[in-house]
């Protein structure tokens, strides 16, 4: 069939615009790696500057009348096919871009940058007061933002929409609902029995021999590092240049071993996504996760399921242990298992353990819905934090750097579709695991022989290539047989807690209705 000349400009626009959502990326990785702190300002202006242009050509009327155009070549296209998908994306992508006008995205752009400085400097002082007034204007940009998007139920939902396509508020909280009643009693049984013993885990761990080890690891996983590289900063993100340079991050705590390693692990489930997806998508809208939730089934099925498994560790806790003799030389795999495993009600939700996981992210999520509603205002946020730790954790923050200052999200992006997608990715996680092991039962004997290559390639088949040419339901339809899930993930942690704290399984239908 002939290519309209309708799709060969198309493409060329979309390519012009995805370098320079490219060339911004590589400004926001050089400002949380490597800038110079008297850089921001002049950074928070380039961004702007190069946000306004980028929002101008995706929102130019000639892509709006390129696709109109192009409707009758796309009637006659088979739905799964790239031309189709890329059609299909575009229009959605633009009829969205239309409705935020050039002006406001500079103004975000340049407000998140400064709030971003802001946060990196007040985080480590405990200095909440010197946040505030950003987090205020945060909070009015997320409502302007929401009031782009007039017709949906929520003011959170057109937020919601933007990260995972299709989700819904109201969605969303009966998903967690559901969640809620199937964690409480785990967490309730598991946190009644005597304490792990982690103390292996908190001794002197040089950040050199760290760093070196998790190289190994995520190497063994199928990290690509000569289309990516790792290097630190204040919170562990992956992002990408191209489908051929997607680079992660990570930070370390030389007196907690798992703190690094398996933020490693998390950041390259990320990557390995990114660097599947298929190369004929480069330059193109397609050439992306489908959607946080998606995003995040990735990176929690490899520092969790795959990562925190007994195979995994049968394979390269030896090697581990050689890495670090005198402190790890005479521990036991089971004493080291248990204490990656380990359950306590915490602070931290990047170093929560999986069971309660989930409840940090309820509660953030509880919070945007409150500040976006109008019903929290932003001052009353940090008790409001404090208490929400009290009820749900157990726990009560000491100060605001481990609690509403921990996470790096509303200080460098809108409030609102922030935190759904790790409890979502999580869920989806177990969901595609289990599709897995239907397929490929000597999954596990084979992670334990440190072979990693059939889930990954199973995961590169079913969901790494289609990139946003497919959506995240249509993904796990399609891999699984049914659309999301929460029973395998609930029946996974019953599971491998219940063997861990050697607890009684509560069967499914007793705890979620």
């Amino acid at each position: 069939m002939n290519i309209p000349p309708q799709l060969v400009e198309l493409k060329a626009r979309l390519h012009e615009i995805y370098d320079l959502e490219m060339a911004a990326a590589l400004l926001n990785w050089d400002q949380t790696t490597y800038m110079p702190p008297g850089g921001a300002t002049a950074r928070g202006r380039q961004l702007a500057t190069l946000g306004r242009i980028a929002h101008e050509k995706r929102t130019d009327a000639q892509i709006g009348r390129l696709l109109d155009a192009l409707r009758p070549y796309e009637e006659t296209l088979p739905p799964d096919s790239p031309d189709a998908a890329l059609i299909r994306v575009a229009r959605r992508d633009y009829e969205r871009a239309t409705r935020i006008p050039a002006a406001f995205t500079a103004e975000l752009y340049q407000h998140m940058a400064a709030s971003y400085d802001v946060w990196s400097r007040a985080r480590p002082a405990n200095d909440i007061a010197a946040v505030l007034p950003y987090l205020e204007r945060t909070l009015d940009l997320s409502r302007r933002f929401a009031e782009f998007f007039p017709g949906y139920d929520h003011i959170a939902d057109p937020l919601i929409d933007m990260a995972d396509d299709g989700m819904r508020a109201a969605t969303i909280r009966q998903v967690f609902a559901g969640l809620r009643q199937g964690l409480l009693p785990l967490v309730e049984q598991v946190t009644a029995q005597p304490p792990v013993d982690d103390s292996c885990l908190r001794q002197f761990f040089p950040e050199a021999q760290q760093l070196a080890f998790g190289v190994e690891v995520i190497t063994a996983l199928g990290y690509d590092f000569t289309r990516g590289r790792q290097d630190k900063t204040l919170h562990p993100f992956m992002t990408k240049f191209s489908l051929n340079d997607v680079r992660i991050t990570t930070r370390f705590d030389e007196y907690d071993l798992g703190s690094a390693l398996f933020s490693t692990i998390h950041e390259a489930g990320h990557a390995m996504y990114e660097q599947g997806i298929a190369l004929e998508f480069e330059g193109t809208p397609l050439a992306s996760g489908t959607s946080a939730g998606m995003h995040e089934s990735q990176s929690r099925l490899w520092e969790n399921i795959v990562g925190r498994s007994l195979p995994f560790w049968e394979h390269f806790y030896p090697r581990l242990q050689a890495t670090f003799p005198d402190q790890l030389g005479n521990v036991s795999l089971e004493t080291f298992y248990r204490a990656i495993n380990k359950v306590q009600r915490s602070l931290i939700r990047t170093e929560a353990d999986e069971v309660t996981y989930n409840l940090h992210v309820i509660l953030r999520f509880d919070l945007e819905l409150a500040l976006l509603e109008g019903t929290l205002a932003v001052r009353d946020l940090p008790e409001a934090w404090h208490e929400r730790y009290r009820s749900d954790l157990g726990v009560t923050p000491p100060d605001y750097r481990d609690g509403v200052l921990q996470d790096v999200h509303w200080y460098g992006g809108l409030i609102g579709g922030a935190f759904q997608g790790y409890t979502l990715g999580n869920i989806m996680s177990a969901q595609l695991f289990e599709a897995a092991l239907r397929d490929h039962p000597d999954i596990p004997q084979q992670i334990g022989r440190g072979q990693f290559g059939t889930l990954r390639e199973w995961m590169r088949e079913h969901v790494y290539r289609h990139g946003r040419a497919l959506d995240a339901d249509d993904i796990l339809r399609r891999a699984t047989g049914r659309s999301l899930d929460v029973q395998p993930y609930l029946a996974y942690l019953w599971r491998k807690y219940g063997e861990i704290y050697g607890i009684a399984h509560t069967p499914f239908h007793q705890v979620v209705a």
